[in-house]
Order: C-alpha cells, then structure tokens, then sequence
C-alpha cells in the first residue's frame, strides 16, 4: 500500500481532498490501495514565498510519505496559469526532496472548479440546483466558484468545510474529467504514481 501525503491550503480541502483521492483511486487504479492521511495545511502565500516554510512543509510531507509513497501538492491556481505556475512549484520541491515522488496540481482557478465540471452530478445535493446545465459548460472560467457554487444553493449558501467532503463523495468523476483539465491532470498524476 502506498502512502500518498498532501498538502493543502484550505481547511475544506483537508477533509475533502482524501475523500476524492480514494475515489480516484477506487476509480482508476482499484489493484493498487492507498494510504492517505490527513493532508497538511498550509497558507499558500507563505508557503510559495517564504523558503523556510516551503522546506519545513515539504520534508514534513516527504518523511511522512516514506520511501515508496509519494507528496502531492494540491492549490488553487487563481490567476496563474496552472501549468506555468505548476511546473515553477515543481521544480523548487524536487530541489528540496528530490529523494521523493512529488506533484504539484493547481485547481484551475479553483477546487470548486471541479464541483462546476460535475455539476450536473451534483444537481439535489445539499440544497445545490443547476436549473440551466449551460451555466457549467465553462467550469474553470469562473474567478469565485465558491460564489457560483452558493448562488445556486438555498439556505446558508456554500460551506466549504462541510460542503466540499459532501461534494467530493458524490461528484461524478467521469464528468469532472471531461470538462475540467486541472481535474485531468489530477487524475494523470494519480495513474503515474500507481501503476501496478
């Protein structure tokens, strides 16, 4: 069983991003079992800008993993390009730890992107309504996909802390995959470390 260590900017994603990756991982590679702890949380303006941080966070995650698992890095891309700014934070962690597997995946722009590129999945879910499926045709176009999210719910909007394990559990993976790249690239990174 491989250990797979993630870090992580938002208190959503610690208790979301595990429950997708063993989706994924039940999806694409079922052979292959995980071990996925809780994900380290970090402030991604300081983790990205103070060198001290990114080093400190980044043995922790490749000490925990151990020699046959691999660290993902997991932030939301913003206004960067994902690829560009993807491959910048990869290649300042393997100067750090490069006696480890590591990925860096920004959410384009952000996690909840992924929520929009299934929406349709998600449709009845936690007071979530998608009365027009054209609105979600351009999943990573939206700069607050937590707002498009809460517009399209009733009652207390959208809570990320409760709401993104939600959504993660139900999302359909296949629609996620079709309509989101950053999704893709997730999914790519997963079948690269688990191969059987």
């Amino acid at each position: 069983m491989i250990n797979v260590v993630c870090i992580v900017e938002g208190d959503g994603e610690v208790a979301a991003l595990p429950v997708l990756l063993r989706r994924i991982c039940e999806w694409q590679t079922p052979a292959a079992p995980a071990r996925i702890p809780v994900p380290i949380r970090v402030y991604k303006d300081r983790f990205l800008n103070r060198d001290a941080e990114f080093r400190r966070h980044l043995l922790l995650a490749a000490a925990k993993c151990e020699a046959s698992g691999w660290v993902l890095v997991l932030l939301d891309a913003d206004d960067d390009c994902p690829a560009t700014r993807g491959a910048e934070i990869l290649r300042r962690a393997k100067e750090i730890v490069p006696h480890r597997n590591i990925s860096v995946v920004l959410a384009n722009r952000e996690y909840e992107a992924w929520f929009i590129a299934a929406a349709r999945s998600l449709h009845g879910l936690r007071n979530f309504t998608l009365d027009n499926p054209e609105d979600a045709a351009t999943p990573e176009v939206p700069r607050n996909a937590k707002g498009w999210l809460a517009r399209r719910m009733s009652g207390a909007g959208y809570n990320e802390t409760t709401d993104q394990p939600a959504f993660s559990a139900r999302m359909d993976l296949q629609q996620a995959f079709d309509s989101s790249r950053s999704f893709r690239k997730l999914c790519s990174e997963w079948h690269k470390h688990h191969r059987n």
